[in-house]
């Protein structure tokens, strides 16, 4: 099992400059370079101060430029509010750019806040996004591309320049049955199971293995990657410290995800949540490198091949690259059998 950092871009406070949170996350996309983690993962949000990237191809540039050799995954582009014909061309540019160190994670949108208030509602983007992905493998493969279709319309053209190489395209899934249809598509498949439990995990897993068995050789070079919040603490009240802060950055997350979307200014309000403390440090894996080595062997068992450390909840800079190093350093090579700063290839 590898692994990938999802780059933390919470922006609690405005006076801490949205300049600051990038160079924050170059800082750790550098550090897990260095210490050998496989990818590192950032997200596309717009007009909201969690998971706060508007530009992810533009970004992932950026941290190709500070970086060497660490894969650059979008968790996930949303392919609903770009128009493909554009799109395409930005992703080849992108992958020319990050010398093939792009790996494209795409989705159809979770915050209905920010959807809605970019003309793209939640009722239809399931629809908007299948057919948006059909023309961008399209584009991305074929020249003289015309389509006819529900929300797109044009006369043959031809996206320049020309893909250097197959750009790996990565599907965000929840699902288990989805996971297993998008698999035999041939599409790498990004997942989590947020608040779900064990047995989402197992299924989620198990519907991606069924479809590359029956795949058989075409589907040999398919990937799983899962994401869970997730970070190192040292003692017990460092966890309950930890935990309450998660909990806090989940009141927000909630009121965009599945709540009523209040936002002020650019700042999501934080809302009461249903969850207990208890049910969230129940729910998140904020522990001990040892205790972080036992919950992470099912995944390893299951057959994840990539686990996505989710450290986006609000820990300072400071705190956020001690656990980056100390994750590296005692938990990775567990799961690897490679000491930290040795890279390995993709999963």
């Amino acid at each position: 099992m590898e692994f990938s950092i999802q780059l933390s871009a919470y922006y609690p406070d405005k006076q801490y400059g949205g300049d600051r949170i990038y160079r924050d996350m170059i800082e750790q996309a550098v550090l897990a370079d260095r210490l050998g983690y496989e990818a590192v993962s950032i997200t596309e949000h717009h007009l909201i101060n969690i998971l706060m990237m508007p530009a992810p191809l533009q970004f992932a540039v950026k941290l190709a430029d500070a970086t060497k050799q660490v894969k650059i995954m979008t968790s996930v582009v949303v392919l609903p509010l770009h128009d493909m014909r554009v799109f395409a061309g930005e992703v080849v540019c992108a992958d020319i750019f990050t010398n093939q160190r792009l790996m494209l994670g795409v989705g159809r949108g979770a915050f209905a806040f920010e959807m809605e208030r970019l003309g793209e509602p939640m009722d239809t983007t399931r629809e908007k996004f299948n057919e948006s992905l059909d023309v961008l493998q399209a584009l991305l493969t074929e020249e003289e591309v015309s389509w006819d279709g529900q929300y797109y319309q044009f006369e043959p053209l031809t996206i320049m320049p020309r893909p250097v190489s197959e750009i790996p395209i990565m599907m965000a899934v929840m699902d288990p049955e989805g996971i297993y249809h998008c698999t035999k598509r041939g599409f790498h498949i990004q997942t989590t199971p947020l608040a779900g439990n064990h047995q989402l995990m197992l299924d989620q897993v198990g519907g991606f293995t069924r479809a590359k068995e029956e795949m058989g050789e075409a589907g040999k070079e398919l990937s799983l990657s899962l994401s869970r919040v997730a970070f190192i603490a040292n003692s017990s009240s460092d966890r309950r410290k930890k935990v309450e802060q998660a909990h806090d950055y989940y009141g927000r997350f909630d009121n965009v995800f599945t709540g009523p979307g209040y936002v002020r200014n650019g700042m999501i309000e934080p809302l009461p949540r249903e969850m207990t403390v208890e049910q969230t440090e129940e729910n998140l894996t904020i522990c001990t490198p040892a205790e972080m080595i036992d919950k992470l062997g099912p995944y390893a068992e299951a057959g994840v091949d990539r686990f996505i450390l989710n450290v986006n909840f609000g820990m300072s800079q400071q705190e956020t690259l001690e656990c980056i190093q100390c994750f590296s350093e005692e938990v990775i090579p567990n799961f690897t059998g490679r000491m930290a700063g040795v890279s390995g290839s993709a999963a």
